[in-house]
């Protein structure tokens, strides 16, 4: 593959999956095959059926190791969630020897685990709300003494699968006599739960976007020990999220009028900068490329992350899209870019002996 690419690419997109947002996914992809026609290519669409199998143009799809995939230029894999979101679609695609958009293989499984990626953030010593990771193994153990960890976090807090995105097994826990119940609603999803203490702060997320070779600055930022070298990206103004139940839940993010995205957040401009830092930050530590939507919240001028997403929602209205296309990157471009990033980290790799 050269790396002048063509103007006109063929792109697999990859829609569905076995995760409970398979729904969200093929709404996702959609739009991400409008984008790309509107940017002059060509979409092929790749749909993974609830019990695993790829279909193309309704046939089950066979690939061969090195094979690549279709005879495309570039995979762009719109899923979210287990098994497409964490690295085991990277992973096939790694295998099959194809560029791909996003995140890489241990990027993904780090950012899609909750807990792990908490873990990652507090040894970088980036500042987020206090929380208790918990296996379903030791809780079945040793209740009481979970119980004790999880009663130090305060009150409420939130219940999590540690694996799951938009909002999908969560419970807001007020009393503790609610603990035992949502730990076990959430571990019908996941055997491994993290339980969040309640930020009060406004609820405030942030675009990544990596920039391609021709655009980024002649030398790049330096480490200085305590923090990974800045990655070549643009970062979007931070955005508010605004919404009329007691909580970001699953309703809010997806039901019409669930949310309000206000642009930019209202917050100080200290804070908006720090937001800014810390997301640029967060992508690098996790190691992220091409795209990331970083969630915060701002207490009272004081900056926590709460989660990276390393595949957000992908419609032209979705939060990430939005943030993006005020920061002058439309919806068509976006996807165009994500694309000519995938087919530059290809062959960035390619010119390595392993």
């Amino acid at each position: 593959m050269s790396t002048d690419a063509p103007a006109r690419l063929a792109v697999a997109v990859l829609a569905g999956g076995r995760s409970s947002e398979h729904e969200i996914s093929l709404s996702s992809a959609q739009a991400v095959c409008r984008g790309l026609e509107l940017a002059g290519h060509e979409p092929r669409w790749i749909e993974i059926g609830r019990d695993g199998v790829w279909r193309y143009e309704g046939e089950r799809l066979s690939v061969c190791p090195g094979g690549g995939l279709l005879g495309v230029d570039v995979v762009f894999p719109v899923l979210h969630g287990p098994f497409g979101e964490d690295g085991t679609v990277q992973g096939a695609l790694e295998t099959l020897d194809v560029a791909y958009v996003g995140a890489g293989v241990a990027a993904s499984a780090l950012c899609m685990d909750k807990v792990l990626f908490k873990e990652l953030m507090g040894a970088a010593g980036v500042p987020q709300v206090d929380y208790v990771g918990v296996r379903r193994e030791r809780w079945e153990r040793a209740p009481a003494e979970v119980s004790g960890e999880l009663a130090q976090l305060g009150l409420p807090v939130f219940v999590k699968p540690a694996h799951l995105g938009s909002s999908v097994g969560i419970a807001k826990v007020r009393d503790i006599a609610g603990l035992g119940e949502a730990l076990e609603r959430a571990f019908a999803y996941d055997p491994l739960v993290i339980v969040e203490a309640m930020s009060r702060g406004i609820e405030v997320e942030c675009a990544v976007l990596g920039l391609p070779r021709h655009e980024r600055p002649a030398a790049g930022g330096a480490s200085n020990g305590a923090h990974p070298p800045a990655p070549p990206a643009l970062v979007s103004e931070p955005g508010e999220i605004v919404f009329a139940g007691d909580w970001y839940d699953h309703e809010a993010k997806y039901a019409a009028g669930g949310m309000e995205l206000v642009l930019p957040a209202r917050i100080s401009a200290a804070a908006s900068v720090r937001v800014r830092e810390l997301a640029l930050e967060a992508f690098a530590y996790a190691g992220c490329e091409g795209l990331a939507r970083v969630d915060f919240f701002v207490e009272d001028g004081a900056v926590l992350v709460n989660e990276l997403n390393t595949m957000p929602g992908f419609t032209p209205t979705s939060v990430y899209a939005r943030l993006i296309e005020a920061s002058g990157v439309p919806y068509p471009e976006l996807v165009d870019r994500l694309c000519r990033l995938a087919l530059e980290r290809y062959e960035r790799r390619r010119a390595h002996s392993y």
